[in-house]
């Protein structure tokens, strides 16, 4: 059978739209915040080592490296004395991008995968500012592709050259994408980091034990894009739906506002019990409509 027009095809991709230089520049120090606070030398990692910061002043033991010897402490003490500093880290932030079928649907200015495309590309940009470093995993859409964390000009190169047409497209359904993609991540990231969730997270079970392993040790923004048409039924009479995720068709009538009302009340359910499990893990919720400049909303969300 056809696949509904909406459904995505690559001559249905609108783009992501405008982003606008500027108010990238003025997010950077929001999401700087939130991934990394500020410069890599004012980020403490665990324990001691090399870095800039001055830790601690001790005397010397057989062994030390005599490169952190302290002139002032030794002439000052009359014994010798080495430096021990804090070490720095690069904070990596770990992009999560869901590829399945659901989110190639859009009937407004763009397909939900143009948002994620988007704001994928945005996030990357920032993640990268004070030596920070970006990764990019992609699920949803067989078997998962993991591009590991470089920074720079290369971690933009390898996040934008994945993402050039790749969009989502028809495929199995995979009820745990999502949530195994979280557990990988975990396993992956050692060091406390940001993760960012690009979901519509639907048809998928087990994510919320998993994102909540994952928020014990790392900040988690879960950016969720939609269309207006997932959220109510427009009166046009009979009309054929199909479920993405699973490929079931079904015919309804689309004249009667009982069916209609019903539609949005049980699709409304739906999002506010995502909405009240993200809030109940303190995970930060961007909802993100492919009607409205999702780059704006972005922006006033994070602010």
């Amino acid at each position: 059978m056809t696949p509904s027009p909406a459904l995505c095809i690559p001559d249905a991709r609108q783009g992501t739209g405008t982003i606008a230089q500027q108010l990238v520049e003025e997010l950077d120090l929001v999401i700087a915040h939130r991934t990394a606070g500020v410069l890599p030398g004012d980020r403490r990692a665990a324990g001691v080592g090399a870095g800039t910061e001055l830790a601690q002043l001790r005397p010397y033991v057989p062994g030390d490296d005599v490169r952190h010897i302290d002139p002032a402490a030794t002439a000052r003490t009359g014994e010798p004395h080495v430096r021990v500093h804090v070490p720095e880290r690069t904070l990596t932030t770990w992009i999560l991008l869901d590829l399945s079928p659901s989110m190639a649907f859009g009937t407004a200015s763009r397909l939900k995968s143009d948002v994620a495309e988007g704001v994928a590309l945005v996030v990357a940009r920032l993640a990268v500012r004070r030596a920070g470093r970006v990764a990019l995993m992609t699920f949803g859409a067989g078997p998962r592709r993991m591009h590991p964390p470089h920074s720079s000009r290369r971690g933009l190169t390898a996040i934008r050259t994945a993402l050039d047409g790749r969009v989502a497209a028809d495929g199995t359904h995979e009820p745990r994408a999502l949530a195994d993609a979280l557990l990988h991540v975990r396993k992956l990231a050692r060091q406390p980091g940001l993760v960012v969730v690009i979901s519509d997270l639907r048809e998928q079970n087990g994510w919320t034990a998993a994102l909540a392993t994952l928020r014990a040790r790392h900040s988690i923004l879960v950016v969720e894009p939609h269309d207006p048409r997932e959220r109510e039924l427009p009166p046009v009479g009979h009309l054929t739906l199909v479920d993405p995720e699973t490929g079931e068709h079904v015919v309804v009538d689309t004249s009667r506002r009982e069916l209609r009302e019903a539609f949005a009340r049980i699709e409304a359910d739906a999002r506010a019990d995502v909405a009240r499990e993200l809030r109940r893990l303190r995970v930060d919720h961007a909802p993100l409509s492919t009607h409205d400049d999702w780059f704006r909303d972005l922006g006033r969300k994070l602010r």
